[in-house]
């Protein structure tokens, strides 16, 4: 008998349902997972709330882009042997072929946007479909709960690479999820300081326990604009872009994560010109970038696990989605777990 499986669908903003039938079968080039676990995240909460990009969602949806599992079948074409192996996956689907792939920048695919979780089946369910050349597999005995944090640490890896940190620098960084997962990969740069900056106390002390030197609230970072050779912005909030421009030294380097949304206050172009700052975005994270977290996280470097403070089956997905970015301070990590 044909494995069975559930998924959550969101059929528009606002409206969800739990569904069940035959678990997807793999197609050629692809394997069949089945989740251990599933992290929500602000970009799924905009999903189901119809705030996100209507050219980066497509209705309906099975949410879902960070996430671990164990390949349960394979498709024509894949290696049978990577059947029972914990893995996780890239969620862009890109096109390997374009310009932009061939340099490795595959977050950047120039074939058309398509990521897992926004406008292919995620991993809110049983079972999920992936192309197989998107795996990286984890080692036996790793935390597939730890795991599904994954994704977020990718996106974390591609910001250090591109904040290019180097020993004895100044560094501050935010303390939500991408902030604290940072801390991790940042302390190994071996910075003179590293800051958080965070209005939740408790967020901060976490941080320090991650490697942190120091926690600031807004309000104390404020004597500190001007200090920092790097900042990593991490919080998407209407302020951030522009007030992690003011932490940065002249000459510094200012890294953005977030996902803004309009409205959010501009960075000042006379600030911005004159002090000769270097600004990057992150969106997503290319193949590499996941290379190196998948790589952090099997070394011990990178432990995501502290940062889950609930799960929920995915019949309580309503319950779930409805904590993140409700502003509970005692909200971290929620993860779905079929």
């Amino acid at each position: 008998m044909a494995a069975r499986s559930r998924a959550v669908v969101v059929d528009r903003p606002g409206e969800h349902r739990l569904v069940s039938g035959a678990a997807p079968e793999p197609g050629p080039g692809e394997v069949l997972v089945r989740v251990a676990a599933a992290g929500i995240c602000m970009s799924d909460r905009e999903v189901y709330d119809g705030r996100r990009d209507a050219a980066y969602v497509r209705y309906p949806v099975t949410p879902g882009h960070e996430w671990s599992g164990t390949v349960a079948a394979v498709g024509a074409g894949v290696d049978p042997a990577l059947v029972g192996r914990k893995t996780v996956a890239e969620g862009f689907r890109a096109c390997g072929v374009c310009e932009r792939c061939r340099y490795g920048e595959t977050s950047l695919c120039t074939g058309g946007y398509a990521e897992t979780g926004f406008t292919e089946p995620g991993a809110f369910a049983d079972h999920l479909t992936v192309p197989a050349r998107l795996l990286h597999p984890l080692r036996d005995d790793a935390d597939l709960r730890a795991a599904a944090l994954l994704e977020p640490s990718a996106v974390i890896a591609a910001a250090v690479r591109a904040g290019r940190p180097r020993p004895g620098e100044r560094v501050a960084v935010g303390a939500g999820t991408l902030g604290l997962l940072a801390v991790q990969l940042l302390a190994a740069s071996h910075p003179a300081e590293l800051a958080v900056v965070d209005p939740r106390a408790a967020r901060g002390e976490q941080a320090r326990q991650f490697g942190a030197t120091a926690a600031l609230s807004p309000g104390e970072a404020e004597p500190a604009r001007g200090r920092f050779d790097l900042v990593v912005e991490t919080a998407g909030a209407p302020t951030t872009a522009a007030s992690s421009c003011l932490l940065a030294r002249r000459g510094g380097r200012v890294v953005l994560t977030g996902m803004f949304t309009p409205g959010a206050a501009g960075i000042d172009p006379v600030h911005l010109s004159l002090s000769q700052l270097e600004v990057r975005s992150v969106f997503g994270a290319p193949s590499s970038a996941w290379s190196e977290a998948v790589r952090a996280f099997g070394l011990g470097l990178l432990d995501p696990a502290p940062l889950i403070t609930h799960e929920f089956p995915l019949e309580r997905f309503g319950e779930a989605v409805a904590l993140v970015g409700g502003g509970d301070p005692e909200v971290g990590k929620v993860l779905l777990v079929p």
